[in-house]
């Protein structure tokens, strides 16, 4: 019993994306209404992102800036060379994600806006059926009276 504690306590940050990832997971595919599932898309999107920047963590590891830059050029030679930086490529690729994904966000609320101008409802359901009654042609159960009428 003890072991299994030891594992999980040990490795609890990817227990805690694998949570979130399923919670945004969840989200977008159970639930009916278009605003849960933007921010099920969301909590995804950050386990992602947390998922990214904690592969760049190194024991010990600080911040990529150079300490003691302006003493001299040994010292801050020295200093490099003492130092354990973490990687900073994963901070600067989800720094780019994030605004990809504010900038999407964005997006699906505006279409979402539309979309209750339109149907007066969130709901994928209610959307659905006024879709159907509107375009019955496109509707699964049109397509399959037609091919059972062939």
């Amino acid at each position: 019993m003890s072991g299994i504690i030891e594992i999980i306590s040990a490795e609890f940050n990817y227990w805690i994306y694998v949570t979130l990832m399923m919670i945004g997971f969840y989200a977008m595919i159970a639930k009916k209404n278009l605003v849960k599932k933007v921010i099920g898309a969301n909590i995804f999107q950050t386990a992602i992102f947390l998922f990214y920047i904690s592969l760049a963590e190194v024991k010990g590891g600080t911040a990529p800036i150079l300490l003691h830059g302006h003493d001299g050029a040994d010292v801050a030679h020295e200093a490099v060379n003492e130092v354990i930086y973490v990687n900073p490529l994963p901070h600067v690729l989800i720094l780019t994600a994030i605004v990809v994904a504010v900038s999407t966000t964005a997006v699906a609320l505006a279409l979402i806006i539309k979309i209750y101008q339109e149907y007066g409802s969130l709901e994928e359901d209610v959307i659905l059926a006024y879709r159907r009654q509107l375009q019955p042609e496109f509707s699964e159960y049109a397509r399959q009276k037609q091919e059972g009428e062939q």
